[in-house]
């Protein structure tokens, strides 16, 4: 068994001292050949006499006999690098306004305190570092919020750094890509998947709405891939020139890619003409085989061929068996396409490095039953100004008046502060996305440490 390789300071010079003795040395200058008293009843008489045998050496700087910066380099470990790639989910529509919820849930406070300070102001974090390309072009700089959506937004870039560097407890770099309304099976199909094909039902559609054949083929041609290849040269332009995002990176340091993270799928799940039997057991197969290809591909395009992955599978609405009765129509839909998400994780290959996140299990389903009584009173107002005209003051009184009377203050407080875009971008919800964020970092850690 390999011992413990000793700090930097413990290190036995070939005069039998070690550099924190020397340090200790250096400490009484003034009077090298006598030390303190508190040193002398501490140490041997061998070492006392070795210390005025080196008393001249006492004297001059530990960096000069290029130890000290030599030995911290040489225990250095690689920059830890991750790649976040996904659609508009991982770009992030969690507006920073929606903050103040993660507080008001005794579950999620810790989370609130990792991402903002005691005077509330949000973090920026000193050991972790981004690169992102995004439909609003590329951003770079220390991780905290802005590298969502906008300026004003996070997506789980945020909190996966945050809990990555505290697990690791070393510097990180992120390099995420992500652009809002893109498919796997077409924008981010990877190379080893072939070309896309039409089925039988989407030529037919065609030919009823009277389109031109070749030109949706060469249209399909040249889109397939694009994003594939977009976020590989990105990683590759970004691995080539760390020190543009990471100022005090250290070329002979290196770097590992350590962690892949996929977070992806509204467009390929609502897309009923390449998955036209969407509703049946199999019926998203076609994106499974083409995910399992993607993550060959980046292993092999990224000279990773072991690299961990996670695929963050699609949860927006909770688990399926508590949809409320205006959701359980999707219910079949949507639980065919999470199997599908999730299925190559379970394939031989990819075993032990490839795990899911269901991200169904951080939905806030209070917030979902608060939108839906909201919704309530909406209707109810609705039908009473079909009865009788308001005008804008009246209306509005009437509203808060209905509102007053189906919520609590709490509630009321809660639906303000926890909802700041749609469902299908998990209601623009900080607390959804600060725990998405989490999870994802925890997956990662837990397939390295396998």
């Amino acid at each position: 068994m390999v011992g413990k390789r000793p700090g930097p300071d413990q290190r036995k010079l070939k005069w039998g001292i070690t550099v924190s003795q020397i340090n200790e040395g250096l400490k009484h200058r003034s009077n090298p050949i006598r030390p303190k008293q508190s040193l002398l009843t501490t140490q041997s008489k061998t070492f006392m006499k070795r210390l005025r045998h080196f008393s001249l050496i006492c004297l001059i700087p530990v960096s000069l006999l290029g130890l000290s910066g030599h030995s911290v380099a040489a225990n250095q470990k690689p920059l830890k690098v991750f790649v976040l790639v996904g659609q508009s989910n991982m770009q992030g529509h969690a507006r920073v306004r929606t903050f103040e919820h993660i507080g008001m849930d005794l579950k999620t406070l810790p989370l609130l305190r990792e991402m903002q300070d005691d005077a509330g102001v949000t973090r920026v974090c000193e050991k972790v570092w981004i690169s992102s390309l995004s439909s609003g072009g590329e951003k770079q700089g220390r991780l905290t919020v802005g590298f969502g959506a906008d300026e004003s937004k996070i997506g789980p870039e945020f909190t996966f750094g945050i809990y990555m560097q505290k697990m690791l407890n070393e510097p990180i770099l992120i390099i995420k890509t992500a652009w809002g309304g893109k498919s796997l099976h077409t924008d981010f199909r990877p190379p080893s998947a072939g070309a896309y094909e039409f089925n039988e039902q989407q030529f037919e559609g065609f030919r009823k709405q009277g389109k031109d054949l070749e030109t949706i083929k060469a249209a399909r041609v040249k889109a397939t891939g694009h994003y594939y290849r977009l976020t590989i040269d990105y990683v590759k332009k970004v691995l080539a020139d760390i020190k543009q995002v990471v100022p005090d990176y250290d070329s002979d340091q290196g770097y590992e890619l350590a962690g892949f993270v996929w977070f992806q799928g509204w467009n390929d799940m609502v897309d009923r003409g390449v998955y036209p039997h969407r509703d049946k057991t199999g019926g998203y197969d076609r994106y499974s085989d083409t995910l399992a290809h993607f993550i060959r591909d980046v292993r092999k395009d990224l000279s990773a061929p072991t690299l961990p992955f996670v695929i963050g599978v699609m949860g927006v609405g909770g688990p399926v068996d508590k949809y409320l009765p205006d959701q359980r129509r999707y219910a079949g839909i949507h639980q065919n396409f999470r199997l599908a998400m999730a299925a190559p994780a379970a394939l031989p290959e990819f075993k032990d490095k490839v795990a899911t996140v269901l991200t169904e299990n951080y939905w806030d389903m209070e917030l979902v039953g608060l939108r839906a009584r909201e919704s309530k009173v909406k209707r109810k107002m609705k039908d009473l100004q079909s009865e009788r005209k308001f005008n804008r003051a009246e209306q509005k009184a009437t509203l808060e008046r209905f509102r007053a009377e189906e919520f609590t203050q709490r509630e009321m407080e809660i639906l303000e502060k926890g909802v700041s875009n749609q469902e299908y971008h998990y209601l623009g919800c900080a607390k959804i996305m600060a725990q998405i964020g989490k999870g994802f970092a925890e997956a990662l850690v837990k397939i390295r440490r396998q």
